[in-house]
This record gives structure tokens, sequence and C-alpha cells, in this order.
């Protein structure tokens, strides 16, 4: 993993660990509903950060090097993965 996207992707692990700690005390203390909606959809938006950050590494390391191998099977496997992502991101927004 690269170092940059390493220090960037703990640093919102430690976010996320506070908003879910944050959730779960509201949701003990029976907090106000759409306080609770709120605190939730703020832990999706911050794993969504997360995930940006790792498909960020994953294609500037992995990918990258796959594309650039002279091994057709590695280029394949390159493009089967990042149109995964895309799917996977498309069937997300969809919802």
């Amino acid at each position: 993993m690269r170092e940059d996207i390493k220090k960037r992707a703990m640093h919102r692990v430690k976010i996320l660990e506070g908003q879910i700690k944050g959730l779960e005390k509201m949701i003990e203390q029976e907090g106000y509903c759409m306080d609770i909606i709120t605190q939730s959809l703020a832990v999706q938006k911050s794993l969504g950060s997360l995930n940006k950050l790792l498909v960020e590494n994953h294609l500037t390391t992995h990918v990258s090097h796959m594309m650039h191998s002279k091994d057709k099977k590695e280029n394949d496997q390159a493009i089967e993965e990042m149109l995964k992502i895309f799917e996977i991101t498309q069937n997300r927004q969809s919802k």
C-alpha cells in the first residue's frame, strides 16, 4: 500500500471508529431517530471516502503494474478488476 494512502486510510478508520461508537451510544440511549439516522448516514459517507482511497491505491499500484505487464493474462485481470469496481459502484448508486 502506498504510504500516503495508508496514512489517510488509517485516519479515516479512526474517524469511522469514533462515529460508530457515537452511533452505538445514541442507540443505547434511545436517541432521537433523526439524529441516529444522520449519524448512520455520516458513517456511510465516511466508508465511501475510505473505499475511494482503497480504490485509488489499487489502481495506482496493482492495476497499473498489471497494465504495464507484457503478460496478457495480467492485462486482462487488470481490466476485469476495473470493470468489477465500476459494476460495484454502479450497483450501489442505483439502490
